[in-house]
């Protein structure tokens, strides 16, 4: 099997910033607590958040996939919230084998940030037409390009990558052949739900831009096929969750889960790749002076295969981030509250991981229930973005506090990752 490369260990020009120690107080748990054990699980779960703050249902799912007799231990993050079969914001290492709910859907989901030469002082005072700009240029939401996107077009290296991509289409589970075409249609595509393009400034007013997608609705269509599957096997039958369902390592199942889930997150990686050209084109016919740094990307859902302690493990991560020691890695919190960028410090206890944002904190429904129109405007004050009751349901109230997500994996004896610097928001853009 072969991995992902997820951040890298490339280095940014930017200074430390040290830990934000002034959220610890935020709290519940002392960060000189974490991580915690969460008792009555088969296999060690070790969370770096409170237990007493995770919905019940959170807590039972992570009891159910540590009671799988192929896992060899949990990490859990300061983000985890209840999510299909797996919760979002858990590490999961498996011995020869694999379940496709705790890698989740959206395969290949993740983050690209890239540091700009440009400050706040060369921006306008209304980003407005720069959002519509982006809007315009990236589909957002169910949209598609109707023809592939510029990249993907002449002897670039995208259009290279997209047609060695796409030269092994034929190759995955047949149920998707049908959508060949919407695949292509989709790359450089956002999408939906908690995914942003953004325009953010750190500490010293540099401009950055960042962008967080998938492998859209190709990721979503195998991923459930294999679920599917998963779940006819005899090996299952006696589950705590039938959305726990694993593969064996040597099966063939397993072997065609792979294969599609490794193309997915190349499909993933490719497409964000390609938003990003599309995003940098834009700000570059804003702003004829600009250039750009090297980028920072990493996945958040997907599959690894790693050793720890002398043991050979495929390491699932839903909804967290590697951290392994000099990687960068890119921690958002909820629209327009900012985002991290972080270096990890290779913790083994977590299995070299880290929080992929804030975490929701309430459901959707719930949000649309418990929140206006007039509460999204004032959440999201002094950002340019969408204020409107289709956005409602990402409001920041929704997330939990992106600073005390931060504290407790920054802080305490066993942290996961060191800030580098902090983004403010300052044009966000959502489907």
């Amino acid at each position: 099997m072969g991995g992902v490369s997820a951040a890298g260990a490339a280095r940014l020009s930017v200074p430390d910033v040290g830990n934000p120690t002034t959220m610890r107080k935020r709290i519940t748990v002392s960060t000189s607590t974490l991580p915690v054990s969460l008792p009555g699980a088969v296999a060690p779960i070790r969370m770096w958040a409170d237990p007493t703050d995770v919905e019940p249902a959170a807590l039972a799912q992570l009891r159910n996939i540590a009671a799988l007799p192929w896992v060899q231990g949990v990490a859990v993050m300061p983000d985890v919230h209840l999510g299909k079969g797996a919760t979002v914001g858990s590490v999961v290492a498996m011995r020869s084998a694999v379940s496709p709910a705790a890698v989740g859907v959206d395969i290949g989901c993740g983050m690209t940030a890239v540091q700009t030469s440009l400050t706040t002082d060369d921006l306008p005072d209304s980003l407005r037409s720069l959002r519509s700009a982006i809007e315009a240029a990236i589909p957002v939401g169910f949209r598609a390009h109707r023809d592939p996107a510029a990249p993907l077009t002449g002897s670039g290296t995208q259009a290279a990558a997209a047609d060695a991509l796409f030269d092994r289409f034929d190759a995955l589970d047949g149920g998707v052949h049908r959508l060949r075409q919407k695949a292509t249609l989709q790359v450089g595509t956002l999408g939906g739900g908690n995914h942003f393009i953004e325009v953010t400034s750190d500490e010293h007013e540099r401009v950055w831009l960042m962008l967080h997608s998938g492998s859209r609705n190709i990721g979503n269509e195998l991923a459930q096929r294999h679920i599917a599957t998963a779940q006819t096997l005899p090996h299952n039958a006696d589950l705590p969750d039938r959305d726990l369902a694993v593969f064996i390592a040597g099966s063939p199942q397993m072997a065609a889960y792979l294969r599609d889930l490794y193309w997915a997150q190349e499909y993933a990686l490719l497409n964000r790749s390609v938003m990003m050209q599309l995003f940098q084109g834009i700000i570059r016919a804003a702003f004829p002076q600009v250039s750009f740094g090297q980028e920072v990307s990493c996945h958040h859902n997907y599959v690894a295969e790693e050793t720890y302690d002398g043991l050979d493990v495929v390491v699932t991560r839903k909804g967290a981030i590697r951290a392994g020691r000099g990687d960068l890695g890119l921690i958002p919190g909820s629209m327009g509250t900012g985002s991290y960028v972080v270096r990890g410090l290779g913790n083994e206890l977590a299995y070299c991981s880290a929080s992929h944002g804030a975490g929701r904190r309430m459901s959707r429904n719930k949000a649309k229930r418990s929140f206006t129109v007039a509460d999204l405007e004032r959440q999201t004050a002094g950002v340019e973005c969408r204020k409107d009751v289709g956005v409602l349901d990402e409001i920041p109230g929704a997330y939990k506090d992106l600073g005390q997500v931060i504290a407790a994996q920054s802080t305490g004896p066993e942290p996961l990752v060191e800030v580098v610097t902090r983004l403010s928001t300052l044009l966000c853009v959502k489907g």
